[in-house]
């Protein structure tokens, strides 16, 4: 599955073959941090570990860049939670939010 970062529309994306996109919004900030607000992927694709392929695109680039996440779609956030491994990029507010502080 190859995920793109559309860095016109601030979004990793992934086209599903069928004509739909999968994507996951992201907002660079000032403050040396990465928001995640949002994640879509299509009713007809759930299930089939897009939007865990997105995280992990975007989280990767999130390391690369050395910016903090701030995880405030739901997905990305118990994304984060079940995977140790990030825990390291998360922003300290958003650390403490998870319970992971």
């Amino acid at each position: 599955m190859d995920v793109v970062d559309n860095k016109e529309r601030s979004r990793f994306e992934v086209d599903l073959g069928d004509g739909a996109v999968a994507f996951a919004d992201y907002k660079v900030l000032a403050n040396g941090a990465v928001l995640f607000p949002h994640t879509v992927v299509p009713q007809a694709h759930e299930g089939k570990g897009v939007a865990s392929a997105l995280a992990r695109a975007a989280l990767a680039s999130a390391r690369e860049q050395k910016l903090r996440v701030m995880p405030q779609c739901s997905f990305f956030a118990s994304y984060m939670k079940r995977h140790p491994e990030t825990h390291d990029l998360l922003d300290p507010a958003y650390a403490k939010l998870l319970g992971l502080a």
